[in-house]
């Protein structure tokens, strides 16, 4: 794909590595933006590399024959004065291309059978805002046409859940130029909303979390303290209050280890579970934004463990069985992953080997599979990261446990432990977060439930129809009775729409249930229940719906429809 980029624009190629989803290659053209519309000409420049079977030939040069070489080319040369620390290294040549590579490669271009330029987007040199704009294509390939089909036709089906259109299909949310990132929720957006928070706190209080509430802006001398102004300064919204650097917050642990310092605590506290939905802000490029995936304002459903070092193991498996609950009411498979210490490291290592210790004896007792991220941990501390997998067979990672040895130190947390003598000892901190970003998560619902949410997070739970206007106030009573029981229900009077089309109209918004209300419904007070996969559950007492309804808002079922 650099070749035909090279080839077709000119210009400057930069990057280009491979990703989960394919590859891109960067490149930096003047007076010419990319578009779809160019994609055909580069595909059929590609399929030509691929009939001439090119080789990939690796090459070893000196830096200061690259130098010569790529002198036309501004930012191979920083790559090569910035990146490159040896006399030689490798570049690989394919037909006219010559780029800087480590492979790497298949034997030649004709071993690449299928393929697609699937976008393009702008973004910055190294993804930095204050750098030189790029323009970036995006591609992918496969060992056969079937496997690209196959992917294209996916493809497809993602497009029809993607969360933003079904956001605007079914009001849930929309985001504004006037705050970019920062993401509007309409009623039936917050209602799902309120509902995760709802079904975190009925489970916070019977598993030992106690709720508190924090200050959205922090003096910088608090990041200092913890670490953040060296390691998180740039993501960070920054702004001056009477001479003195502030900060919105973009997490809550520094706050609740100042809610911990406040008088001193006893090991008989331990393990004391703090839990926050505060609002977060994290400074991201406007274009890494998309839609509720990368967001700049958002909540967590966040929670921080203050407990003793021989705590650590119970507290984790406590985490996981916690994760795995939730995860099984709202219908995902789980995946885990061991992140361990990064190169940016806070702390010492012997530290961090116990710290990963414990949380790979926790997995280990948990009894799922777990695999190992190699350097993918937090700078603080070693981290148990959970993918989930949708529908689609998509994974999405919203979940995090991660295990804190630095926090205490910096903040200098101690308590009182059992000895005669009243010694101190440092607690250690649980990072913990289930549902991780709300706005995350419910883009991962949104596209994994596409439109058919269960009853107890359904926006959509009840449609009353009445048969004809003569019906109309008694449908506005039900209406109003299921309303003052707690529910999302809507009554259609729309003179315009025959009966039929009503009902079709509320299959296709996926309400739940949809209550049919006529002459004998009236006189008998009751209501004829349908679903939205039209199950016809048949005549029932107003008093009766409600009371399924409650039921299944309470126990969280998936398949309240059925089950009526």
């Amino acid at each position: 794909m650099g070749e035909a980029m090279e080839r077709h624009y000119g210009g400057c190629l930069c990057y280009g590595p491979p990703i989960e989803d394919g590859f891109y290659y960067d490149a930096s053209i003047e007076g010419r933006q990319i578009s779809s519309n160019d994609f055909p000409a580069l595909e059929n420049l590609m399929n030509k590399i691929t009939k001439e079977k090119q080789p990939f030939e690796r090459l070893e040069m000196t830096k200061e024959d690259l130098l010569k070489m790529f002198e036309y080319n501004k930012f191979k040369v920083r790559i090569l004065n910035e990146k490159v620390t040896t006399p030689t290294t490798t570049v690989y040549r394919c037909g006219p291309l010559i780029d800087l590579c480590l492979g790497p490669h298949v034997r030649h271009t004709g071993k690449i059978k299928a393929f697609a330029v699937t976008k393009n987007s702008a973004t910055y040199w190294e993804g930095k805002a204050d750098m030189e704009s790029l323009q970036r294509v995006y591609g992918i390939s496969f060992p056969d046409g079937k496997l690209l089909k196959e992917w294209k036709q996916q493809q497809e089906e993602a497009a029809l859940r993607d969360h933003r259109k079904l956001g605007r299909d079914y009001e849930l949310f929309f985001f504004n130029e006037l705050s970019p990132g920062s993401c509007f929720f309409y009623p039936k957006g917050a209602h799902i909303y309120n509902k995760l928070i709802e079904l975190m706190r009925s489970e916070y209080r019977k598993r030992g979390f106690q709720e508190v509430i924090t200050p959205n802006m922090f003096n910088s001398k608090l990041w200092v303290t913890s670490g953040h102004w060296e390691h998180y300064k740039d993501d960070m919204f920054l702004f001056e209050v009477e001479k003195e650097q502030f900060a919105l917050k973009p997490m809550n642990c520094p706050s609740h280890c100042v809610m911990f310092l406040q008088r001193p605590r006893s090991w008989r506290e331990l393990p004391l579970r703090y839990a926050d939905f505060g609002a977060l802000h994290r400074n991201e490029l406007s274009g890494a934004l998309t839609g509720l995936t990368r967001v700049r304002r958002f909540q967590q459903d966040d929670a921080h463990i203050f407990c003793t070092p021989e705590q650590i193991t119970s507290e984790i498996m406590n985490a996981l069985v916690f994760l795995k609950d939730i995860y099984d009411i709202l219908g995902f498979e789980l995946t885990l992953a061991l992140s361990t210490r990064p190169d940016n490291f806070l702390g010492d290592i012997p530290t961090w080997d116990e710290a990963e210790k414990s949380l790979a004896t926790a997995l280990d007792a948990f009894g799922m599979p777990w695999s190992t991220k190699e350097k993918d941990g937090a700078f603080y501390g070693p981290k148990i990261d959970i993918s989930v997998t949708d529908a689609m067979r998509r994974k999405n990672q919203c979940a995090t446990i991660q295990l804190d040895f630095q926090l205490p130190i910096r903040f200098n947390l101690s308590y009182v432990t059992a000895d005669e003598g009243g010694t101190k000892s440092r607690p250690v901190i649980i990072h913990r977060a289930i549902l991780g970003s709300l706005e995350r998560m419910i883009a991962c619902l949104t596209e994994n439930y596409a439109g058919k949410w269960p009853f107890w997070l359904s926006p959509n739970q009840v449609m009353i129809v009445p048969v004809a206007s003569a019906f109309d106030e008694y449908g506005l009573n039900v209406r109003q009775q299921i309303w003052d029981a707690g529910f999302m229900v809507e009554c259609d009077l729309d003179p315009g729409t025959t009966f039929n089309k009503k009902i079709r109209n509320a299959q296709l918004m996926q309400y739940n249930f949809i209550l049919v209300c006529g002459e004998k419904e009236m006189s008998n007070k009751t209501v004829n229940v349908r679903t939205r996969d039209n199950v016809v559950h048949g005549e029932q007492t107003v008093d009766h719906v409600c009371q399924r309804l409650k039921h299944f808002a309470e126990s969280r079922v998936r398949e309240a429809d059925e089950k009526f």
